[in-house]
């Protein structure tokens, strides 16, 4: 049964008014089901609508999207089997981040290398508990390091604030999702935005501008989420991924996914640095070939 705190993607999203370039990257997005292939997992805090890949790859094709990075969702759990079908489709054109546990084996983690695995994230955010605690983030960096991958941090309002001190002792490369999901209503220069710049400012620490929806203030507009990306962008124009995060699990009301695209228009008005923000940095980040 559909949760109706979930009610899928927009139907019909149109094309977007600017073109995308080649080997543009979708950083942040995910796969639901088909769940008679791909169950959901029995313990689960929110039951999307199913959003398979071929709606994904739909979406991309409306967009000008060449490469995606398709992110583990809780609602699958630990079964990555929806989400290593979708690398396999991809052909190399797909990259993954996976949930990993301390006890996920290695052989495990290097198989899922092999099929594109490129980061482990972590959830810090209410719904989706337990997080993790200081022990079991140690051990899934272990794991992960040797294969050069990266830890993928999701919070929510204050969060980047509390868990920034964890982020700077991280010995690999760090991804903020979503723009830290900081609480626009605090204004543009408050203590979680403050941080996240901080934290870009390392050098170690990627943030993806992704989410507009779900950080914005008064949606339909998105005007403030789209300048925090563009400051972000100005912070650390080497280290920011941009991301539709189709199909909006849990969102506060549901975007046209062209819109989200032509608010590239305000967060990299260059095309240089819309390019670095779509295919270079993404290429560095990811592993694409």
């Amino acid at each position: 049964m559909t949760d109706p705190a979930n009610p899928g993607p927009h139907p019909d999203p149109h094309a977007p008014a600017i073109t995308l370039p080649a080997g543009a990257c979708d950083a942040h997005c995910h796969v639901f089901g088909p769940t008679d292939r791909f169950p959901y997992a029995g313990r689960r805090s929110f039951d999307p609508p199913e959003s398979p890949l071929d709606n994904l790859q739909r979406l991309h094709r409306i967009l000008g999207l060449d490469r995606a990075v398709l992110v583990q969702s809780a609602v699958h759990g630990h079964d990555h089997s929806a989400l290593l079908d979708a690398l396999a489709a991809g052909a190399g054109r797909y990259r993954g981040v996976a949930l990993v546990s301390p006890t996920t084996p290695q052989a495990q983690i290097a198989a899922w290398h092999r099929a594109g695995v490129r980061g482990a994230r972590l959830n810090f955010v209410s719904h989706l508990r337990p997080h993790p605690g200081p022990d079991e983030v140690d051990a899934i960096v272990r794991a992960i390091a040797p294969y050069g991958w990266h830890i993928a941090v999701h919070v929510t309002g204050d969060g980047i604030v509390a868990y920034a001190d964890l982020v700077r002792r991280l010995p690999v490369p760090v991804v903020i999702d979503h723009m830290a999901r900081v609480d626009l209503r605090e204004g543009i220069d408050s203590p979680a935005v403050r941080t996240l710049r901080r934290l870009l400012d390392t050098g170690s620490v990627w943030v993806k501008l992704s989410a507009a929806d779900r950080i914005a203030t008064a949606p339909p507009s998105l005007a403030d989420a789209a300048k925090l990306a563009a400051l972000l962008a100005e912070t650390a124009p080497e280290r920011v991924v941009w991301g539709t995060d189709f199909p909006h699990p849990n969102p506060n009301f549901v975007p046209d996914d062209g819109d989200l695209v032509d608010l590239l228009t305000l967060i990299a008005p260059d095309p240089s640095r819309r390019r670095q923000l779509l295919v270079d940095n993404p290429a560095t980040l990811f592993d694409f070939p």
